[in-house]
């Protein structure tokens, strides 16, 4: 991968996980709700993962096969169960948006965490 390609990417994800993280803590009353709410379902109420994933995939123009190969050789060396029986660009955009969901869930994991324990330390006072 070039590394304008890889920059990019990079930006893709902080940009995502950073949203993300915002819409969660907003929806379910700060990071130890939303971080205890996404490991318990990550396409329940108020978390809507895949729904978030589709929409930054939408949003950055990657529902494409250009876009899901953008994203996949981003992520090659990951793994993911394999996707439905489909046409090629299908299944390119399930596996793209698949991989990038399960990284994005680690991402917000790991800022709601750092948010959660901030918050411990200063007794929620910013």
């Amino acid at each position: 991968m070039n590394l304008h390609e890889r920059q990019q990417f990079d930006f893709l994800l902080y940009t995502a996980t950073e949203r993300y993280v915002e819409r969660l803590e907003q929806r379910n009353g700060g990071p130890e709700g939303a971080l205890a709410n996404l490991r318990h379902d990550a396409d329940g109420q108020g978390v809507w993962l895949t729904e978030f994933t589709d929409a930054i995939f939408t949003d950055f123009l990657l529902d494409n096969a250009e876009g899901a190969c953008f994203v996949l050789q981003s992520l090659a060396k990951r793994t993911i169960p394999p996707p439905a029986p489909a046409n090629i660009e299908t299944m390119l955009i399930a596996m793209a948006k698949s991989a990038f969901a399960k990284l994005l869930r680690q991402k917000t994991e790991e800022s709601l965490e750092r948010s959660a324990s901030y918050q411990a330390v200063t007794g929620g006072q910013a």
